[in-house]
């Protein structure tokens, strides 16, 4: 079994903080975390994975982070990772506001600052069920 790891992007390093307690608090070991703080820090880390045979399998991202970039990382890490799922970290309470960007990063869910450990947990767990259905699909399962 390859080993797998859960990306977390932030330039909040309490807030980082926070989900790695509360990532590793409900999924211990089974995965590895990494964290950055900008955006060359994340390619790096990903660089880093790869190169290790590490699948990234969940990354959990602040949207105004990613948005201040050009590069448009959400966009990249689809594009060269198509199965990672994608938690969007976000200010805007406002679901008129939160529904596009949703559709626009190819994002699995929102996360609303400051959050709930319940609605994390529950949000990463539906994403890594979503991971594991598509590849029971891909090997014949329902």
């Amino acid at each position: 079994m390859s080993k797998k790891a859960i990306l977390c992007l932030d330039d909040e390093r309490i807030i980082l903080t926070s989900l790695r307690d509360q990532l590793f608090c409900s999924f211990g070991d089974r995965y590895i975390y990494e964290f950055a703080e900008s955006i060359e820090e994340a390619w790096e880390v990903i660089k880093e994975l790869q190169q290790a045979g590490i699948k990234i399998v969940l990354v959990v991202s602040d949207w105004l982070l990613t948005k201040k970039r050009e590069d448009n990382f959400l966009f990249e890490v689809k594009h060269k990772f198509p199965s990672t799922v994608i938690i969007l970290l976000t200010g805007q309470a406002d679901n008129e506001k939160v529904e596009p960007i949703k559709h626009y990063y190819y994002v699995h869910d929102c996360l609303v600052k400051p959050w709930d450990t319940i609605n994390l947990i529950t949000i990463v767990q539906s994403g890594i069920e979503q991971i594991d259905l598509e590849k029971s699909e891909c090997l014949g399962g329902k």
